[in-house]
């Protein structure tokens, strides 16, 4: 393996602290950068935020023995993942900041700042591996863990920030890592891991939406599926696809919310089996490599902590439709829809409401 220097993206936390052991081990020459981001306040691995997260990679480093720099990207963290989360909701969609964050921050922001400070590629604590393909291109792979995959949040970033990326921890499983981490004095050990979104310290995340988003609560209607009115909510960004409670409908059979309609302000609920989908537009496709030029048979995700399930994919430019081989429950407008052909993830697309 040839020697590089390489950046790592280090937090303090357990995740990232080992893979700089890592790749130190390996003889690259590491550089430790620390992002600041919300409010120059940091967050660990493990997902949990920590104030002193700065600290704790500079400490990490010094044990190393390797370069430290802290970087402040506060101010492009607010503009590109907190109001873009902010405005989903607004919009009655249900973000992830996290894919946005890699793509727009870590592997974009964060990977140009370490270029310029003489570094070949960027190392982050993801569980998810990288292969190359038969003309030398890089391929996005699973995480070798299945209960640690993080191939999800890394499916939106492109071949040249792939081809600058290095994941240590693909390979490994979180208990391995926790092992090593104690046993080199690398970092606390944590019994449990949050998650927490990592700009969300103290309070709900409707809270959240109010008082830093600008969100204003307007009250409105709870429908059903036929538009009779059963019950009033206070901020339709409250709620989520497939939320059951805090509904405030007592029912025989409880109700679920199946769909957001913010132009009239509506929340509207269904049963159980009302938020089965067959299928699903998106938007705004992504590939990590060559794009398809036809349907194609794959396995698609339609949020992080659910599996990947057989389907079919019609691309059509920018958009695409996905039928489910089986019907699949509460799929938000909003997420990132993930397509993986066995282990390698091909692609993604924001999800869309129904028409």
């Amino acid at each position: 393996m040839s020697r590089r220097k390489v950046a790592v993206a280090m937090s303090g936390g357990v995740d990232s602290s080992v893979a700089a052991a890592l790749l130190k081990e390996e003889g690259h020459g590491v550089i430790g950068v620390h992002m600041k981001l919300w409010q120059h306040r940091s967050q660990t691995d493990d997902g949990a935020p920590s104030a002193a997260g700065e600290d704790d990679a500079r400490s990490v480093c010094r044990v190393l023995g390797v370069p430290f720099h802290a970087l402040d990207f506060s101010t492009q963290f607010q503009r590109q993942v907190v109001d873009y989360f902010c405005g989903e909701y607004a919009q009655g969609r249900t973000p992830n900041p996290c894919v946005v964050c890699n793509r727009s921050i870590k592997f974009d922001l964060l990977l140009r700042a370490v270029e310029d400070l003489g570094a070949e590629c960027l190392a982050t604590g993801h569980y998810a591996r990288l292969s190359r393909d038969g003309e030398g291109l890089p391929v996005l792979r699973r995480g070798h863990d299945p209960c640690k995959d993080q191939s999800y949040f890394l499916a939106r970033l492109g071949a040249r920030q792939l081809a600058r990326a290095r994941f240590p921890l693909g390979g490994m499983t979180k208990p391995a890592v926790r092992a090593l981490a104690s046993s080199q004095g690398l970092a606390p050990v944590a019994p449990r891991e949050s998650q927490d979104i990592c700009f969300i310290r103290d309070g709900s995340c409707a809270d959240f939406l109010q008082q830093v988003g600008g969100l204003e609560a307007q009250p409105g209607p709870i429908v059903d599926r036929t538009g009779r009115e059963i019950g009033r909510h206070a901020g339709i960004f409250r709620y989520t696809v497939g939320q059951r409670r805090g509904l405030g409908c007592p029912d025989a059979r409880p109700y679920y919310v199946v769909r957001l309609d913010p132009h009239a302000n509506r929340v509207v609920v269904g049963r159980a089996e009302d938020l089965d989908r067959d299928g699903c537009g998106v938007s705004d496709l992504s590939w990590t490599g060559a794009p398809p030029d036809g349907p194609l048979a794959v396995t698609v995700r339609v949020r992080y902590r659910s599996p990947a399930v057989a389907a079919t994919l019609h691309p059509a430019g920018t958009t695409a439709q996905i039928r489910f081989h089986q019907p699949q429950r509460a799929v938000a407008a909003g997420q990132g829809a993930v397509f993986y052909q066995g282990e390698r993830v091909l692609g993604s697309g924001w999800i869309e409401a129904e028409s």
